[in-house]
């Protein structure tokens, strides 16, 4: 179950890494504008808050990470900023879009989930 919930993590870590890739660096450009259905004018006037959303999202993904390196001793670590990732995405459904509801709360609920199945192991 251990392996399960690392898998998981990393791949929660993976898709916020993604996330500030959009955000910081391509949010005016044709995959940025795709994956939030902006227009070059509204991505243009929103640039600077969507990049500092992208770093937001990279601190969560360092954490995630961070748990992971510390092994068995990060479960506080990993439970805290999955925790993060799970209210930060339950906040986007309601007041964003119900498709990040899916795309980040659900997988941070699994590997929560996860987590604690593997220390109960």
């Amino acid at each position: 179950m251990s392996l399960i919930a690392s898998i998981v993590i990393g791949l929660v870590a993976l898709l916020h890494i993604y996330f500030l890739v959009l955000e910081m660096f391509l949010w005016d450009k044709p995959a940025g504008l795709k994956a939030f259905g902006n227009t070059p004018e509204k991505a243009a006037l929103t640039k600077v808050l969507a990049a500092n959303q992208g770093l937001y999202n990279g601190f969560l993904a360092a954490g995630l990470v961070w748990g992971l390196l510390l092994g068995p001793d990060g479960f506080g670590v990993k439970v805290f900023f999955l925790g993060c990732v799970l209210v930060a995405g339950l906040y986007g459904a309601v007041t964003a879009s119900r498709k990040i509801l899916f795309v980040q709360a659900l997988p941070a609920a699994v590997g929560l989930v996860l987590v604690y199945l593997a220390r109960a192991a």
